[in-house]
């Protein structure tokens, strides 16, 4: 078991926003000043390819749907918890993609004042046509990491995750937010500019 005062000072700062927005992106910022970094949505992608499914937004939204049926709204939490703690021995620690309200729960019972969230903000709009040609921008991109989706799909997937998996509770309740409607360097230089301003404690 991992000594809570290993990691007591350690921050967790997970990214929290609608698909499309800039999450990912911010997350590499952080990466690449020095911070673990571990993506809830890679046990969605593990799930498939361990049932030999295609990545779709058909087949990712049964999975994630299926798996918190079965293990409760915070599953992806809960299930993540372990590599979280491992993760901050080494130091603090990014989270791409926290989703449910429930996790946001079963985090900040976990870590406190040690978990903040940076809210990443685009229109619809503006998220919808970057998810038309993701794929395209991210060539051998063997993880599926960053798939296309059609408008149609974009929007299906919008009210899915708000109705179905509580995604709007962690992106009201952060304590951070960047828009992300401009040039990428600019959102780049943004998050660097939080990270330097408010999460530098180690």
């Amino acid at each position: 078991m991992i000594k809570e005062s290993n990691i007591e000072k350690k921050l967790v700062v997970a990214i929290v926003g609608m698909t499309g927005a800039g999450k990912t992106e911010a997350a590499s910022v952080f990466v690449s000043l020095g911070w673990q970094m571990i993506r809830f949505g890679q046990i969605t992608l593990d799930e498939l390819k361990k049932r030999n499914l295609p990545v779709n937004e058909t087949t990712e939204r049964m999975v994630r749907e299926e798996l918190r049926r079965m293990h409760g709204m915070a599953a992806f939490a809960v299930m993540n918890l372990p590599k979280i703690d491992a993760l901050l021995m080494k130091g603090p620690v990014v989270i791409d993609g926290l989703y449910s309200w429930s996790e946001y729960k079963i985090l900040k019972e976990r870590y406190g004042d040690r978990l903040q969230v940076l809210a990443i903000c685009a229109s619809p709009a503006t998220r919808h046509q970057r998810l038309e040609h993701r794929a395209d921008r991210h060539q051998g991109d063997n993880d599926k990491r960053f798939r296309s989706f059609s408008r149609a799909e974009s929007q299906s997937r919008d009210y899915a995750e708000i109705e179905n998996l509580e995604k709007g509770g962690p992106i009201a309740m952060a304590e951070y937010a960047i828009v992300d409607e401009g040039k990428l360097e600019e959102f780049q230089e943004s998050i660097r500019q939080i990270i330097s301003s408010n999460f530098n404690r180690q």
